[in-house]
């Protein structure tokens, strides 16, 4: 593992400067580059992930060791582990995301004006991207493959927790743009534990295009409320799985248990559980005893504590918590009506899920649910892009402007216009 000089409070301003410069110095030759380099970086990235597997995995130990003394939480601990299997979803995900065709340059509409004008619209890069996220170290090659894929420099601030870790895939990646022939500033690791580090990125303008924060309530609220630079925002993940009257029961049960208890500490995480009245006691109670034996505590309302005395009390803040844990509240609703109320005032806007058999209540849900991914008889879990199709992502939006939902390589980019001519004039 190679070690990382710390960098003293006084040089840091100087050090954030010197890395914003090589970011976009490298931006521009990346809005350029061949597709074919594009890839065979991802590619060799990977290649060098899994021939450093045993650095890496020690470089994680150090990290899960030192995050343990630290008392984090187990679904913290989760996200921060890696095993030689997670190493090989990390390689695979970038050579995923070499397989995805370049959204840049790509024609996104054309057409002629009466004085003989022809106009293109066609995707461009963002520029530089300043990635802020916590714990997982999987990001650092996730955000820095991506915007590789869609022709952005990215600046890496990973977590403490993740430090060893994160510099560890930071190096495998520097390494597949080196084999490749492109610039290594095209992705950087700040290289700082420092606090401060954050706040100096939130003020680069001259720098960084976008902001992506990737984390806790804390994190995303404190980028929102200091950044100088526009921000894919992705707040909680309270996710919810609603049994409409006319689900199936095998159906209610796998995808309940499976969006709570596959991972809880992921954003997909379900963390609300609507059930129809009318159909409550028939759907219910194998539900809850699944949960229950799966280990997941479970908080409800008076009418599903009547139906099981395993169940504690909920509160009103239950239904505004992310958990991360295994822990899920439940509640009763009349009807899809109800059932969209309570996700659209309680909700993140992030993942919900729907599980009927009335096609009617389906379209229901998915026209009037306000979340940036709705499914139908499928787990939250799959609120994921790699699941999507689209390689891996570097977060779910919760907003509502330019980038909504998984945010993978086509999220990563603008447009602009291109407007042929035959020397008209404007009169």
């Amino acid at each position: 593992m190679t070690a990382v000089q710390p960098i003293l409070r006084d040089d840091l301003e100087s050090r954030m400067r010197q890395l914003g410069e090589a970011a976009k110095a490298a931006a521009f030759a990346l809005a350029t580059a061949p597709s074919d380099a594009k890839d065979a970086a991802l590619r060799a990235a990977a290649q060098a992930l899994r021939a450093n597997r045993d650095g890496l995995l020690e470089a994680n130990a150090h990290d899960m060791e030192a995050a343990s003394a630290k008392g984090l939480s187990a679904a913290m601990l989760d996200r921060l582990k890696l095993d030689e299997a997670r190493v090989e979803t990390i390689a695979k995900g970038l050579e995923d995301i070499a397989e995805l065709p370049d959204p840049v340059g790509a024609m996104l509409a054309e057409w002629d004006r009466p004085n003989g004008l022809r106009i293109a619209r066609v995707r461009v890069p963002l520029g530089v991207i300043g990635i802020i996220y916590e714990s997982r170290p999987n990001v650092t090659a996730d955000a820095g493959g991506l915007c590789l894929k869609a022709g952005n420099a990215a600046i890496l601030r990973g977590g403490s927790e993740s430090f060893h870790s994160s510099t560890a895939i930071a190096q495998a990646m520097a390494e597949g743009l080196r084999a490749a022939g492109l610039p290594e500033a095209a992705i950087q690791l700040v290289p700082t534990r420092n606090r401060a580090a954050v706040g100096l990125m939130l003020g680069m303008t001259e720098h960084i295009d976008v902001i992506v924060p990737r984390g806790g309530r804390s994190l995303i609220e404190r980028v929102a409320a200091e950044s100088r630079i526009p921000v894919f925002k992705h707040l909680d993940g309270i996710c919810h799985v609603y049994l409409h009257a006319a689900a199936d029961p095998e159906k209610a049960c796998a995808v309940t248990l499976n969006s709570k208890m596959r991972r809880t500490g992921v954003c997909g995480a379900a963390e609300t559980l609507l059930v129809d009245r009318a159909a409550a006691a028939r759907l219910l109670p194998p539900v809850l005893d699944d949960l229950i034996a799966a280990g997941c505590e479970v908080r409800g309302d008076e009418a599903t504590r009547a139906l099981d005395s395993r169940v504690l009390p909920a509160t009103e803040e239950d239904w505004r918590t992310e958990y991360l844990d295994a822990i899920i509240a439940v509640r009763q609703v009349d009807g899809v009506e109800q059932a969209i109320t309570h996700i659209n005032a309680y909700g993140s806007h992030h993942t919900e899920s729907i599980v009927t058999e009335d096609e009617g209540a389906a379209a229901r849900f998915f026209a009037a649910v306000d979340s940036g991914i709705l499914l139908h008889n499928a787990s939250t879990q799959f609120a994921d892009g790699g699941e999507f199709g689209m390689g891996a992502e570097i977060g779910i939006s919760t907003g509502k402007l330019h980038a909504r939902g998984p945010v993978g390589a086509e999220q990563l980019t603008s447009y602009k216009y291109l407007v042929r001519g035959a020397g008209q004039v404007r009169p």
